[in-house]
């Protein structure tokens, strides 16, 4: 299944779902309320739309999410390394690290991951 795209409201709406889910749509609305500002309408209206795309689903007045957060993480690093890097993950990981010096607990996770990651 492909992951749909989530634009940044949505994601941060996500974030709040994931944290609280399986959530009532009341609960939710309130969250968001305070979190994003955001006017009920707003809410539902974002519900209704990530519903659609099958991000969310709201059944009986609960909301639960479709769609993981490390779904979401992965669909969007892949598209950044596509879009602006020609796909060469090598690359991604130069223009991320550049300018910072990596911790070496950070190196050594970097190095576990790789290993566990290679063909």
């Amino acid at each position: 299944m492909n992951t749909p795209k989530i634009f940044e409201s949505e994601y941060r709406f996500c974030e709040i779902l994931w944290e609280k889910e399986p959530i009532g749509s009341g609960e939710l609305v309130e969250l968001c309320a305070q979190r994003l500002g955001w006017k009920k309408s707003t809410t539902y209206t974002v519900i209704k739309r990530l519903s659609e795309r099958g991000v969310v689903k709201s059944e009986k007045t609960v909301v639960t999410s479709l769609v993981s957060r490390e779904q979401v993480q992965e669909a969007e690093s892949q598209e950044i390394v596509t879009r602006s890097f020609s796909g060469s993950l090598p690359q991604f990981v130069a223009a991320f690290t550049r300018g910072r010096k990596l911790r070496p607990e950070e190196a050594e996770e970097i190095r576990k991951l790789i290993e566990d990651y290679q063909d």
